[in-house]
């Protein structure tokens, strides 16, 4: 993984992501929010994948149904945002539109992505932090505006 911020400015940053091939997207995406203490973000991403699982959330069991993808695809777009969650850590809700060999797509809630040779990223930080709270009614985390964000724990250097 290789990164840059590419702006800093009235509490709002911006970085560019570079992941390397092999690495899975959702959790490294989401160790790069933890190491920067970023509690809230929109995300956008392009690039490949040499597999992937997309998912259909169903409302009925509470559930994504889960879409393996086993093949090379095009990373066609990726959207999202980056909350702080319920246990304190980066909460990602992204979606993702794969273009497959054969000129067709597939897309839904974005659940995991094996880059394959590569997923370029850009993260524009929130002046604000933002929560996601757990709606047990739903079944799902969801962006509550009533709820501020949790100030990130200091940084302490490391030191031997």
């Amino acid at each position: 993984m290789q990164s840059k911020l590419l702006s800093d400015e009235a509490d709002e940053r911006t970085f560019i992501l570079i992941l390397d091939d092999g690495e899975e997207a959702f959790a490294a995406i989401s160790r790069f929010a933890e190491l920067q203490s970023i509690d809230g973000a929109s995300i956008s991403a392009i690039g490949a994948f040499s597999s992937a699982v997309v998912g259909f959330f169903d409302f009925k069991t509470k559930t994504y149904r889960k879409i393996p993808i086993e093949e090379q695809c095009e990373v066609l777009s990726t959207l999202g945002d980056l909350a702080r969650g319920d246990d304190g850590k980066p909460s990602l809700h992204l979606h993702v539109v794969l273009g497959l060999s054969d000129g067709n797509t597939r897309g839904g809630h974005f659940i995991e992505g094996f880059v394959h040779p590569t997923l370029e990223i850009i993260i524009r930080e929130n002046p604000v932090g933002l929560r996601r709270k757990r709606r047990p009614d739903l079944g799902i985390a969801l962006i509550d505006l009533d709820l501020e964000a949790d100030p990130p724990p200091p940084i302490v250097p490391f030191s031997r």
